[in-house]
């Protein structure tokens, strides 16, 4: 009578426990659900809570009647990786975790679900995952937003800088020819009145001889300035622009600066003049940041072509760079360098020197179609 009386107030616990399960599975927001896999391959959703028609935008009971609706929902795109991943939560019993986009008929309207489950095996029956589907397509509409911004942002950058450097190519020639031009006019002329001052006139020779030293320090000044703008070597081609601002490098800071690989001596690299002026920028605050902060005593630049991409790699045996640094508010010069190199599509490395002390900035951008097409064609 005890164990009878026992058994049934166990029973009753159980059901009771059953039914509080229930009545917070039917409560929580999203679908909680029970999806059985037969092991004849037939499908079949021995639970569904309460929100399953506001998440799929069909009732339970018809879920349940028809257990391969819920692909059908399922967006084509979307459909191979909601079985894969499946598949493989089966074979592994590991936890099934998957996103993807379901077509609502009732609202005519796209919705991204996510879809965590748990698997277990039950011996004679098949697989049954125990699970929570939740709408997700307000998080996925702002990543989407955010991801767009960050694009648009991009492209914004690359044609700040792409007009930023046609301007400085227009500002560079009009420097060059028509200032240049003007103060090489001024000194000529100048050099004809000289010749004509009386001997005895010392005075007016001395005041001659500093305008003329000033005409030449203020030639100097503009081939300076137009050089720093856009330097003329850029139209020889990229090899001889970067070994002329490693010199360059070398002369102004005395920090030694060796430029080596299979096309350090080559006349030049075809590459679209974007690219160029872009690589060249990228090495020119490469050398830069050295300059102010490695405290390097040498710097190694290779320069390789390969079969799809132009590589530049900039190696310093200075103090290195710790990760604070790369964290600095202000610390615009490699976040420079990172969206010039995304915005012309390669990618960048910028860590420890692997070769001992000091810092590597490592560049790779691609080729054009043009441009390996001619490889393959003097290669043949």
């Amino acid at each position: 009578m005890a164990a009878s009386i026992q058994h049934d107030s166990q029973e009753a616990a159980h059901q009771a426990g059953t039914s509080d399960l229930l009545a917070v599975a039917s409560n929580t927001p999203g679908l909680v659900y029970q999806f059985l896999l037969r092991d004849d391959g037939t499908q079949a959703f021995p639970y569904l809570s309460r929100g399953c028609a506001s998440l799929l935008g069909i009732s339970a009971n018809r879920l349940r009647n028809d257990p391969g609706l819920l692909l059908q929902l399922i967006e084509p795109e979307d459909r191979a990786s909601y079985l894969e991943t499946m598949q493989a939560s089966a074979g592994r019993l590991a936890g099934w975790n998957w996103e993807g986009r379901i077509w609502i008929e009732t609202w005519h309207d796209i919705k991204w679900i996510n879809l965590r489950a748990t698997p277990r095996r039950i011996d004679g029956v098949g697989i049954q995952w125990d699970g929570l589907m939740t709408n997700i397509t307000q998080g996925k509409k702002a990543a989407q937003d955010i991801l767009r911004s960050r694009r648009q942002l991009e492209e914004l950058s690359a044609h700040v800088e792409r007009v930023k450097e046609e301007e400085r190519t227009r500002i560079a020639r009009e420097i060059h020819d028509d200032l240049g031009g003007n103060l090489t006019a001024i000194k000529m002329a100048l050099s004809q009145l000289t010749r004509r001052l009386p001997e005895g006139n010392t005075l007016l020779r001395e005041k001659a001889d500093y305008v003329d030293a000033l005409v030449d320090r203020t030639i100097e000044a503009a081939h300076r300035i137009s050089r720093d703008l856009r330097p003329s070597t850029l139209d020889l081609g990229i090899v001889a622009a970067i070994a002329w601002q490693a010199q360059e490098f070398e002369k102004q800071l005395g920090i030694p600066c060796e430029l080596r690989g299979p096309h350090a001596s080559v006349e030049d690299v075809d590459l679209p003049a974007d690219q160029a002026t872009g690589l060249f920028r990228i090495f020119q605050e490469a050398l830069t940041n050295i300059g102010k902060h490695a405290h390097a005593s040498r710097v190694e630049v290779r320069l390789d072509v390969l079969d799809d991409a132009i590589a530049l790699e900039v190696r310093d045996n200075g103090r290195g760079l710790s990760p604070a640094d790369r964290m600095k508010p202000k610390s615009f010069g490699i976040r420079g360098m990172v969206e010039r190199v995304h915005a012309l599509g390669g990618k960048i490395d910028v860590g420890p020197n692997d070769a001992g002390p000091g810092c590597r900035v490592a560049v790779r951008l691609p080729l054009p179609p043009a441009r390996e097409h001619h490889r393959e064609a003097a290669a043949s």
